[in-house]
């Protein structure tokens, strides 16, 4: 079994993607509620500053800023993905899932979602800025909109508020890794 070795440094931003197993689905932006609802009763829990966060149809990403002196994003991930399982039920999850292989039935996984995710740690302010403008920008990219003021399930409608970007901003993506 592989090792994954993740960088556990509390009170630090990191970014992260997270996928559904099934990357053509679109249960994310279909059952919203329910990964709001997942969402929130984590965070209520275990804190965090959501700097940046954007949810498509089968993927979301978000910059978080983790309290002092804690590092468990991990924890916090596998809250969200098992409440949102649990709150969108078997029917979805359990029965004719075509991602679900065998390992996962074995170990009574629904399998919607992607086992891991990707992190990154923030390195520097610059880094944040170009993470942040990668979530906001990222339904531009996959053609679900023109500009990215007009995607529904973006922070970047309370970035806008707040005066951070122009709500005119097109989603220009700067070049780099990001999980996808």
């Amino acid at each position: 079994m592989p090792t994954y070795r993740r960088l556990h440094l509390p009170g630090t931003s990191y970014f992260f993607t997270v996928n559904l197993a099934d990357r053509r689905a679109s249960l994310l932006t279909d059952r919203i509620a329910d990964l709001r609802r997942a969402y929130a009763d984590t965070v209520a829990s275990a804190p965090v500053i959501c700097d940046a966060m954007v949810v498509l149809p089968d993927h979301l990403h978000a910059v978080w800023t983790l309290p002092p002196g804690d590092s468990d994003y991990s924890e916090r991930w596998r809250k969200i993905k098992h409440r949102f399982t649990r709150a969108v039920g078997a029917e979805v999850g359990r029965t004719a899932h075509p991602t679900r292989s065998a390992s996962k039935r074995a170990k009574r996984e629904a399998g919607i979602w992607q086992r891991r995710f990707w992190e990154h740690a923030i390195r520097d302010a610059q880094d944040y800025r170009m993470h942040v403008r990668y979530c906001w920008g990222n339904p531009v990219k996959h053609g679900l909109v023109a500009r990215a003021a007009e995607w529904p399930f973006s922070s970047i409608h309370r970035d806008i508020r707040a005066g951070r970007v122009d709500a005119g901003w097109a989603g220009e993506l700067p070049e780099g890794m990001f999980g996808e």
